[in-house]
């Protein structure tokens, strides 16, 4: 798989780290990663970067996950762009309110690398 750009959102940057770090363990090639604390720094960083994925929890100030997915959605230059939810809310009624706003995937906290590569890659793969 060629190397990609993954954009990181979380407002806690241990957080952010620990995902970089699985990305990288289940063996995605990252040739580059943009970290967010909050939905508007992401919407920003979007249109300042040519992000290949985004990964985003959905608890944080400022703007929460679920309103940036819904924001980025109207963005033509960010539609191509997967997004993955990772986050403690585990309940059914958001993964639907994610994949209803526009996630291509959903991970549950706490995670393992090959549960990030299980969902991640064939997001990537997937994409147009």
């Amino acid at each position: 798989m060629a190397s990609i750009c993954a954009l990181i959102v979380d407002d806690s940057s241990v957080m952010r780290k620990i995902v970089e770090r699985s990305l990288r363990q289940a063996g995605l090639n990252l040739s580059e990663v943009v970290e967010a604390s909050n939905g508007a720094e992401a919407l920003a960083a979007v249109q300042k970067h040519k992000v290949d994925l985004i990964l985003c929890d959905i608890n944080m100030p400022v703007m929460d996950g679920l309103e940036f997915v819904k924001q980025l959605s109207g963005l033509d230059i960010a539609k191509p762009i997967p997004v993955v939810m990772i986050t403690t809310e585990g309940s059914e009624g958001h993964v639907v309110q994610a994949l209803a706003a526009g996630a291509r995937g959903y991970i549950r906290k706490p995670f393992t690398p090959d549960q990030v590569k299980e969902h991640v890659l064939p997001v990537l793969q997937a994409r147009p």
